[in-house]
């Protein structure tokens, strides 16, 4: 084994180092059976790594992880890193036409699926007659399937630069396959363990997918490169949460909105027992004032925000821990990244809107055999073009104001959608809300509400829409208020607009 690991080069490097150097400390703290230590995860990799190679997997080949998240899913993300293949993470709560849609772009030489601790996963496995994994390296249960693939191995200097191919979450669109640079994860893991002053004593918690970015590089990455512990489950669960926060005492919480949304209705809001937790964080979505409120109250703690976006290794924003914000910014820079807000290509004076741009290590190395978009989104001099919008304060706070996508033209002012869903979800009763527009046969669109309500409450739609009248300019205000049962979300729990906007189309 390696001993003289300073600056790694490849994310496997990480988990080595902590082998190494702290060989008992406990990584993980699975669903089931006892703890993993460092070095226990770190041998389980080395075994996954000839597991692979014994199959025909190599360097420059594509390995798809259908799955949820276990210590199986580690070890293999690692295991390729290790010998330069490339693991390709799938939620396997994805259909089986997303699964093969994601299959036929990608190419892979293996599939694995954690069916062990996934029903969907075991599904996908029959799906394509899968076979039980090697006893000697899995635990029951996990199955494989070997491809036939039709394209050659990527080139030896494309393999060692790409850690990873994430598939983006779809909320605007199909999705696309995002060259994730083992330098882009690697220099975030860093940036997010010293922001939080990760150390050996933390837990976080791990429902997060690790085939989603947030995930990997915030959760994953950043926790093992501090050489802390991560309580890993399959799916988020609220009972779990809340013992997990007593025992085995979970230091670090972090989730999208709809998590918190989740863990609020169920806890009605009355703070809980949390004797160790000492920083709770969101992202990977808009964050709006009343539900960073309610979170506050919930753990007396700050509710700390960042932005960050699959095309890039980890967050670009993030609060300071020192200084918690009274506002919903996503806070400032962080070390190594730069952010530019401009309009038609130029760049604006703060305060004003525009598209948000950033420069920075964990820019993607491009969209996976999709030249026309990667041209689209990388900008000349290394500059990415997020799809967002928002602007910088004169601190150079970021606030994110939407998706240019989901931007709505009303008689010819700019509505986002984010302002209003955060008048609404302000509303006594709404748990959720998502706002799109509808065009209209003269061009203009409409701005219309889905919203959800808390369980068991009565709302009355007039006194709502009197509310929105009284917090909203005219041309903000939904023309329609819709109630749906559950609104939409992707698998990491960010807003699913299409289906509302597919719904209207069928409608109208």
């Amino acid at each position: 084994m390696n001993t003289t690991i300073t600056t790694p080069r490849f994310i496997h490097e990480v988990p080595q180092r902590q082998a190494t150097q702290n060989t008992e400390a406990i990584c993980l703290y699975p669903e089931n059976g006892p703890p993993i230590s460092y070095g226990e995860l770190w041998n389980t990799i080395q075994a996954t790594a000839g597991w692979l190679k014994g199959l025909g997997v190599s360097s420059g080949h594509k390995v798809m992880l259908i799955g949820e998240n276990c210590p199986e899913m580690i070890s293999m993300l690692f295991a390729c890193s290790l010998i330069g293949a490339w693991p390709v993470g799938v939620n396997a709560r994805l259909s089986a036409r997303e699964i093969e849609a994601i299959a036929k772009h990608c190419d892979p030489s293996l599939m694995f699926f954690t069916a062990r601790v996934s029903a969907a996963a075991e599904g996908h496995a029959s799906d394509h007659a899968a076979l039980a994994c090697d006893a000697r390296v899995f635990p029951d249960g996990n199955q494989y399937a070997v491809l036939p693939s039709s394209t050659p191995p990527e080139t030896p200097e494309c393999a060692q630069a790409v850690a990873t191919l994430i598939y983006t979450s779809g909320t605007t669109g199909a999705p696309k396959g995002v060259m994730v640079s083992h330098k882009g994860l690697l220099h975030f893991a860093g940036i997010s363990a010293a922001s939080r002053r990760l150390g050996p004593a933390d837990i976080a918690y791990a429902a997060l997918p690790i085939s989603h970015i947030f995930g990997l590089a915030t959760v994953l990455m950043a926790t093992f490169h501090a050489g802390a512990s991560l309580v890993l489950r399959s799916k988020f669960d609220v009972q779990d949460v809340l013992q997990s926060l007593v025992k085995p005492g979970i230091s670090m919480l972090q989730g999208v909105p709809t998590m918190f949304v989740r863990l609020l209705s169920a806890t009605a809001g009355q703070q809980v027992s949390a004797p160790t937790l000492r920083y709770v964080y969101t992202g990977g979505a808009a964050l709006d004032p009343a539900l960073k409120s309610k979170v506050q109250a919930l753990f007396g703690l700050p509710l700390h925000h960042g932005f960050g976006i699959t095309e890039y290794a980890g967050s670009v924003c993030v609060t300071n821990i020192d200084e918690p914000r009274d506002d919903c910014s996503a806070g400032c820079v962080v070390d190594g990244v730069q952010v530019e807000i401009r309009r038609d290509g130029v760049p604006v004076e703060p305060g004003e809107k525009g598209d948000i741009v950033i420069k920075g290590p964990g820019v993607m190395l491009g969209y996976y055999r999709n030249p026309e978009q990667t041209r689209e989104a990388l900008l000349p001099e290394g500059w990415l073009n997020t799809g967002d919008i928002g602007y910088l304060d004169a601190n150079n706070a970021l606030f994110i104001t939407g998706r240019s996508k989901d931007l709505i033209i009303r008689s010819g002012f700019n509505v986002y959608p984010q302002e209003v869903e955060a008048v609404i979800n302000a509303f006594d009763g709404i748990r959720l809300s998502a706002v799109v527009g509808l065009r209209q046969d003269d061009g203009n669109e409409e701005v219309i509400a889905f919203y959800e309500t808390e369980p068991g409450a009565t709302l009355d739609e007039q006194a709502l829409a009197a509310y929105l009248a009284a917090n909203l300019a005219p041309y903000k205000r939904p023309a329609r208020l819709i109630k749906s049962a559950q609104i939409p979300t992707t698998l990491s729990g960010k807003l699913q607009k299409e289906p509302l906007r597919a719904c209207l189309t069928n409608k109208s």
